[in-house]
C-alpha cells in the first residue's frame, strides 16, 4: 500500500502556502483541516520536497500538555504568534518536531505534525533519512523532521509566505485525498502525562504513514 501511495519528484511544483487566515481559528479547528495539505521543504536544488499530512495533534492554550500553557520562554516563544509560523523543538536531545502556530497571536495554541505521507522529493527524503521499510519513512514527528531536515533554524518560519523553505500548501484535491484515504479519526494523543483524556489527535485511517492507531473515542 505505501509504495503504491508514493510519488516521484515533480521539480516545477510550484506550491501555493496556506493562507495565514487559516491558522486563526484553534489549534483544535486547525489540526483536522490540515489532513491532506502538503508539508513542503526546498531542497538544496530548488525543488521542493515533502507530503501530505495524514496525522496531527492539537495543543490549547488551556491544555497542559502544551509548551506554553504556563508562561512563554526562549523556547517556546514561536508558540505565542502570530498564526502561520513554525514552531521547531528539541526532545530527548537528538530530535526536532515540528508544528504549525495557530489561534490569536498571545494565545500559545499549535498543531503538531505527527506523520506525512511522501508525494514529492522522495530520493531527497530517503537521502536524509535512509530507512528499509518506504511506511517507516515520514511516520512519526521526529522522523518527518529528519527526513525534511527541519531543524531549530526554521523555529518562526512564516509558513504562509510563499519566499520561505518551509511551508504548508494547499492540496487543491485535499477532498478527495481525505476521502481515498478513509474515515478521519479522532482520539487521544501520543507520549504525554497530562490531559491524557483530551481528544485532540486526529489522522486518516487508510494511509500507511500514520505513527500508531488507537482505540476511536465515541462520539
Amino acid at each position: 500500500m505505501a509504495n503504491s501511495q508514493l510519488k516521484t519528484r515533480i521539480p516545477k511544483l510550484r506550491p501555493t502556502p496556506l493562507p495565514r487566515s487559516f491558522y486563526e481559528p484553534s489549534a483544535e479547528l486547525v489540526a483536522p483541516r490540515l489532513l491532506g495539505h502538503f508539508l513542503l521543504r526546498r531542497a538544496p536544488d530548488g525543488s521542493w520536497a515533502g507530503g501530505a499530512i495524514v496525522e496531527c495533534e492539537a495543543y490549547l492554550a488551556n491544555d497542559p500538555a502544551c509548551h506554553g500553557f504556563r508562561r512563554e520562554t526562549p523556547r517556546n516563544r514561536s508558540m505565542y504568534g502570530p498564526p502561520g509560523h513554525a514552531y521547531v523543538y528539541f526532545i530527548y536531545g537528538n530530535y526536532f518536531c515540528f508544528n504549525a502556530v495557530c489561534a490569536a497571536q498571545g494565545l500559545a495554541e499549535a498543531v503538531l505534525i505527527r506523520a506525512i505521507e511522501p508525494t514529492y522529493g522522495e530520493h531527497w527524503l530517503q537521502k536524509n533519512r535512509p530507512v528499509g521499510q518506504q511506511r517507516d519513512l515520514t511516520s512519526g514527528p521526529a522522523k518527518l523532521c529528519l527526513a525534511l531536515s527541519i531543524e531549530r533554524e526554521f523555529d518562526g518560519t512564516d509558513l504562509a509566505s510563499a519566499k520561505s523553505d518551509l511551508i504548508i500548501a494547499k492540496n487543491h484535491d485535499v477532498r478527495r485525498f481525505v476521502r481515498e484515504r478513509g474515515r478521519l479519526v479522532t482520539t487521544t494523543r501520543v507520549g504525554i502525562s497530562v490531559a491524557e483524556h483530551m481528544p485532540l489527535r486526529f489522522y486518516l485511517d487508510g494511509s500507511a504513514f500514520v505513527s500508531r492507531r488507537k482505540l476511536v473515542l465515541p462520539a
